[in-house]
């Protein structure tokens, strides 16, 4: 088989890519493999559908807040029910921890797009049911569980469909003549010197080599040009190569939960219109709250940093204990109402984490080009990085991302780099 272009990933990097190529020319013949039976499968649904543009680093900024503007285009002028919902994002904080990040706090608000600071005060005011001020209560001191005393929040962030946004670009594609194939897996690039002699052993050391597509479970797929978003399983393809995909592997797991005792989460007011609890940072452990509106469950997560390895897994599941010795503990002290509740549901995938920098990398080798270690923010970047993906590929200095904004697409790359340190980092 032959084509144009072969996209290996069917989820939301690998789609945003193929939509917006296939886009900038209907005539090339575009296909997108998986070894999944359907979109998203790998680890894009499995997200916490979590997106905000409150970042530091002013490149993370820029690929989130344009991809947030194209989610919310997708949503109201093309018909795809994503379930945006700006419900909003509050990181809690406590004193130590916000006098050592107050000027880059400062710098987010200087910005604008509805970032504020609140106060004490403020935060008890629209969250009764947390727990703020511990006193002289030892077991918290013994877990070092922090006093709340800053709430940093901004208004353009809230929560989406992570296999809704997938299936939605998948859709795009289609209409446009996309082919896909589910349930077939990508085994090994196929590299070739770019003037074959016919030799035995090709190619040599001294050949100029180029890859040419992709052997998978269904026969050889020959393209002009093979783009690798495969998230954390980039790394079987490349290292055959030598080429790196700057990500390593890291299980992420989600917790839902509906109980009586949470429905004060959803009687709030104050900071959205829907009268919820925004997506919430705790000050302790990384732990990270969602609302899901559509079912009334609350989804909750926990950035277990060091302590949790990195390791690829075929099919990653979750562990309960995590939850009930581990985050029970320090998450009751700043919610009471989650004593003796139990998840309903939990589910594991996987983040590609770029442990140097936290922010994707995108470059191009003879034949192929590579999309990836997102580290966990990929479905809120997706849009912007799938701009970014077409405009190297079709060789384009700049890409243009939703809303008109440019972008210099070395400063993903690796040769030229441009990208600032993050401050906020879950």
């Amino acid at each position: 088989m032959e084509c144009d272009i072969l996209v290996i990933g069917a989820g939301v990097l690998g789609f945003s890519s193929a939509y917006h190529m296939k886009k900038r020319d209907p005539s090339k013949r575009i296909v997108v493999v998986d070894k999944q039976g359907g979109p998203g499968q790998g680890n894009s649904a499995k997200s916490e559908g979590g997106f905000r543009n409150i970042f530091t680093s002013s490149t993370n900024y820029l690929l989130a807040d344009c991809s947030i503007d194209a989610f919310k285009h997708m949503e109201e002028e093309m018909g795809h029910d994503v379930k945006l919902e700006f419900i909003g994002y509050l990181w809690l904080f406590s004193q130590r921890q916000y006098d050592a990040i107050r000027p880059a706090v400062e710098a987010i608000v200087n910005r604008g797009d509805g970032v504020r600071v609140l106060t004490l005060e403020e935060v008890k005011k629209t969250i009764p049911c947390l727990v703020p001020e511990f006193g002289e209560d030892e077991e918290a001191e013994l877990l070092g569980v922090e006093d709340v005393a800053v709430g940093v929040y901004g208004e353009k962030c809230g929560g989406l469909d992570a296999d809704a946004l997938v299936r939605a670009y998948e859709e795009e594609f289609v209409k446009l003549g996309g082919e896909i194939m589910y349930n077939t897996e990508a085994t090994r690039l196929m590299l070739k010197p770019v003037e074959e002699l016919g030799l035995p052993g090709e190619p040599f050391v001294w050949q100029d080599t180029v890859v040419v597509g992709a052997e998978t479970s269904k026969g050889e797929i020959l393209a002009e040009k093979t783009v690798v978003a495969a998230g954390v399983w980039a790394q079987r393809l490349l290292d055959p190569l030598g080429l790196d995909s700057f990500q390593r592997p890291k299980k992420r797991q989600i917790f839902a939960f509906k109980d009586q005792k949470l429905e004060p989460f959803f009687k709030m007011e104050g900071l959205n219109e829907e009268g919820v609890m925004p997506l919430t940072i705790l000050p302790k452990a990384n732990i990270l709250f969602r609302p899901e509106l559509s079912e009334g469950s609350i989804w909750l997560g926990c950035a277990d940093d060091i302590g949790r390895r990195f390791e690829l897994e075929e099919d990653p599941q979750p562990e309960e204990d995590y939850y009930t010795n581990n985050i029970y503990h320090v998450l009751v002290k700043y919610f009471p109402c989650f004593e003796d509740v139990r998840p309903m549901n939990m589910w594991a995938g996987q983040y590609a984490i770029n442990s140097l920098d936290e922010t994707p990398v995108l470059y191009e080798a003879p034949g192929i080009c590579y999309v990836g270690a997102a580290s966990g923010s990929g479905i809120m970047k997706a849009d912007s990085l799938g701009r970014i993906l077409d405009a190297l590929v079709a060789g384009e200095p700049e890409a243009e991302l939703f809303g008109g904004r440019m972008f210099r697409v070395a400063d993903l790359g690796v040769r030229h780099r441009h990208v600032e340190h993050e401050e906020f980092v879950i």
